[in-house]
């Protein structure tokens, strides 16, 4: 008598609510190491994709970063020198030569990207051939002499005029410059410090400058992906770029005219117009600007110095559907999924008389983690949005016919099944409506909440579920 009232005690304690409901908090938690393994598994996956992406690319051209041109003018300084002889030290002065760089009064860039997409097994990639018409305008300002250089020091016949392309692998063979109607001879190297001296560039007699301007003229072809970046340096740069690629995306640190710009489904054009007072920077400089990232994240001080990453314009070709990035955010919704859940079947099993195990909360909850995967690799075949439906569909059907079991009912089970459903097609909305998610989200969950605190308002979570009441 005593054994079995001793088992009786026991088992009002195991079935006590709050053990029960501290028991499924505790399941809860051990689920989130599998969830956190599928963050893991995504941002893995992703990774594989930009390695396979960059492959697929790999000879044909980067996301190109293209500046230019500029006269690079060779002029003679001097500069002073210590050095030690015979224990003292002895200042020295040598002549030596160095480079002026002059950017032009203005430029002018029309641009047209012919797009199409490389692929290799489940991978893509948007590719471009594009096409530079450009004209630039150079003249010596009318204040030249501030810069402490007399043009008497200036050697102008061995001029060089300066192109640069940040991978320059993706240069064409028809590439054709002329100044002042003459036609140059391209020769590589010597690019500009905006794209890391990659380029080519051209000798020029630039003795024109002493009493007019110089005007050059150019087509430049090049091959490139995903993104195109211009880096502006002249006193006024107007660029014109068009596509029939649908999905332009405008980052950098400036920002096409707004009236200017056609976005449609047959294509985009954009124009730019860029002055040196936005840029922060001089016509004439006694330095290379520094090197421009395509995909840099701008900051304040990025602004303070002339020629920084930020002075730049990029058009990003962008896929329509970023199925790792909606994997992810989908995946951040799993704890809403498995409390939901969880907590179903707590209430069948504190109010409904349904005995569940821990062993059978686990499975359950493994069965929700294994959607994300399913997920993701129904995706990377057939698309987030058939994906989301087929895993949806495999993970509610598995459930539901578990917990026909489970709760010895399938009307019970239907609701589960039901209960799912709503929840994934709530998580799909919120996904497609990025500006309000945390807003319908947490709705959701206050209206859950209200909900589970409704309906065990009168369950004593002390005591026995025998003595709880509905």
């Amino acid at each position: 008598m005593q054994e079995t009232g001793g088992a009786s005690s026991r088992e009002r304690a195991e079935r006590s609510p709050g053990r029960k409901f501290l028991m499924v908090l505790m399941m809860g938690f051990l689920l989130t190491i599998p969830l956190f393994a599928t963050w893991l598994l995504v941002y893995d996956r992703q990774s594989q994709s930009e390695t396979a992406q960059q492959s697929i690319v790999s000879g044909w051209g980067g996301e190109q970063v293209f500046a230019g041109p500029k006269l690079v003018l060779p002029y003679k300084t001097k500069v002073q020198e210590t050095v030690e002889q015979n224990g003292k030290s002895v200042t020295r002065t040598n002549e030596v030569t160095a480079e002026l760089y002059l950017a032009p009064e203005t430029v002018t860039l029309d641009s047209g990207l012919k797009t199409q997409t490389k692929k290799r097994a489940i991978y893509e990639v948007v590719v471009y051939d594009s096409n530079i018409a450009g004209a630039a305008s150079f003249r010596l300002p009318d204040d030249f002499e501030r810069n402490g250089i007399l043009k008497s020091d200036i050697d102008f016949a061995r001029a060089e005029l300066r192109f640069g392309l940040s991978d320059a692998r993706g240069l064409a063979g028809d590439n054709k410059v002329t100044v002042n109607g003459e036609p140059l001879t391209l020769k590589p190297g010597r690019g500009l410090g905006e794209t890391g001296n990659s380029g080519f560039f051209a000798w020029v007699d630039a003795s024109s400058l002493l009493d007019g301007n110089l005007d050059a003229d150019f087509t430049v072809r090049f091959k490139g992906n995903q993104s195109l970046t211009v880096a502006p340096h002249a006193g006024l740069t107007e660029w014109t770029v068009r596509s029939q690629w649908p999905h332009p995306s405008f980052t950098g640190g400036f920002l096409p005219e707004t009236e200017e710009t056609k976005v449609t489904a047959d294509g985009f054009e954009a124009k730019y117009a860029i002055t040196n007072l936005a840029l922060g920077s001089s016509l004439v400089s006694l330095q290379a600007g520094q090197p421009v990232s395509p995909d840099v994240v701008l900051r304040a001080d990025l602004y303070d110095s002339p020629g920084s990453a930020a002075a730049s314009a990029t058009v990003n070709l962008i896929q329509p559907v970023d199925l790792y990035g909606q994997v992810d955010r989908a995946a951040k919704y799993g704890f809403l999924i498995i409390g939901f859940t969880f907590v179903a079947f707590l209430l069948f099993d504190l109010i409904g008389g349904v005995r569940i195990s821990s062993v059978q909360y686990i499975l359950i909850g493994a069965a929700l983690v294994l959607f994300f995967v399913l997920l993701l690799a129904f995706a990377e075949i057939i698309g987030f949005a058939l994906a989301f439906v087929a895993a949806s569909a495999a993970t509610i059907g598995l459930i539901t016919a578990y917990s026909a079991s489970v709760l010895a009912s399938w009307r019970k089970a239907g609701l589960v099944g039901g209960l799912l459903a709503g929840l994934y097609g709530a998580i799909y909305i919120l996904l497609s409506l990025q500006a309000y998610s945390l807003l319908i989200g947490s709705l959701l969950i206050f209206a859950a909440l209200a909900g589970v605190m409704f309906v065990t308002r009168r369950l004593d979570w002390s005591g026995s579920l025998g003595r709880a009441k509905a």
